[in-house]
């Protein structure tokens, strides 16, 4: 019997009259998986099913402009994501043994041979390719072919390995080096700046934040202002409040209020450049001396950082940053033995609900209960 298990699920594949035969049959008891299997081929054997005729499969050169519309359509508010996936793709179709494969070939040891190609390959700057880099292109390749499976072109998705070694950027800000960082930035930068240290957004979300979204008053009997996230990275992320700090309002008041518009524009009302603002951040850094890791995005590690500090558990760290899933707010939280012990004593000190004044009894015996 030639059957095989993926997953928890029983598959079986043969060959009839020099076709294959692969199917799943759902099911996770190997015995039942047999005898469906055995059925198929004696319903074959007997002419009461017909081989399928199977629709040619694309190549990846083939399957490429599908995907890339895909992501047009799903990514249409981030233009910068559109253009990840199309630089991505552009590298995956540049390797002829990938790009001229059909989707259903390409197997671990394509993707293995795709792999070493790149490191060996070396950057414009005639710098080897960094792990990282290569892994934002196994991720694009990953997503195309599960869009593949999804619309039925393949049957199976490779597994793909990301590469170890890639560099994470976890340069955090402390109190005293923060305020030496804001008072070496122009004025523009250092409001951007503080705003990003005091609510964790990234730096895409604020630049997008319009006034509609700003409430610089407490409502609602809340303590605090807030600000709302419309667009995210994450599904979890879209439409999200943030709470703001007197600092964040301070900052925000210098730039408006206004009825509609950008908060943070250049005249005319045109949104500030990421780039420009990443070179801003660049320029000081370099005169401070500080790490080349140390990035605008580390701001906002800088908030989860503080928010694990402060306590926060990781649902609220979620919550408040947008993450995709509680995982990724995890690594903000490092419980240490005095929190530990601050949480059962706060469980102790609980008042428990008042037993009854009546003593309970068992078959008639009265039981004495101790308050």
């Amino acid at each position: 019997m030639a059957v095989y298990k993926r997953g928890g699920v029983w598959w079986y594949e043969f060959t009839f009259n020099g076709e294959r035969v692969r199917e799943s049959t759902k099911q996770g008891n190997r015995r039942v998986a047999e005898q469906m299997e055995a059925a198929k081929r004696t319903a074959l054997a007997k002419g009461e099913v017909g081989i399928q005729s199977h629709k040619k499969i694309p190549t990846l050169r083939q399957f490429a402009p599908r995907f890339e519309k895909h992501i047009e359509a799903a990514c249409a508010e981030k233009p910068l994501t559109v253009e990840f996936y199309k630089s991505k793709l552009r590298f995956l179709l540049g390797y002829e043994p990938l790009a001229g494969a059909r989707l259903d070939r390409i197997d671990e040891a394509t993707i293995e041979g795709y792999v070493q190609n790149r490191l060996r390959s070396s950057s414009r700057r005639k710098r080897q390719i960094a792990p990282a880099t290569v892994n934002r292109e196994l991720a694009t390749l990953r997503r195309l072919l599960r869009l593949a499976h999804e619309w039925r072109e393949i049957q199976r998705v490779p597994r793909i390995r990301l590469l170890r070694g890639e560099r994470t950027r976890e340069f955090t800000l402390s109190p005293d080096l923060e305020l030496a960082y804001l008072q070496a930035l122009p004025p523009v930068l250092a409001d951007v700046a503080t705003v990003l240290l005091d609510t964790g957004l990234r730096l895409g979300e604020l630049l997008s934040l319009a006034w509609p979204q700003v409430h610089l008053e407490p409502a609602n009997g809340a303590r605090f202002g807030y600000v709302t996230v419309l667009s995210g990275k994450a599904k979890s992320g879209r439409s999200r409040n943030v709470p703001l700090t007197e600092r964040a309002v301070a900052v925000l008041r210098r730039w408006g209020p206004a009825e509609g518009g950008l908060v943070f524009h250049r005249e005319g009302g045109a949104a500030l450049s990421a780039t420009w603002l990443d070179q801003q951040h660049a320029r000081a850094r370099d005169a401070m001396k500080l790490p080349k890791e140390f990035v605008l995005h580390c701001l906002r590690h800088t908030f989860g950082t503080r928010l694990g500090e402060s306590g926060a558990d990781a649902f609220t760290i979620m919550r408040l940053m947008g993450h995709s899933t509680v995982t990724v707010s995890q690594r903000y939280v490092h419980p240490t033995p005095e929190t530990l012990e601050a949480a059962v004593e706060r469980m102790a000190g609980l008042k428990l609900q008042k037993l009854p004044t009546k003593s309970p009894t068992v078959k008639g015996v009265e039981i004495e209960v101790v308050q």
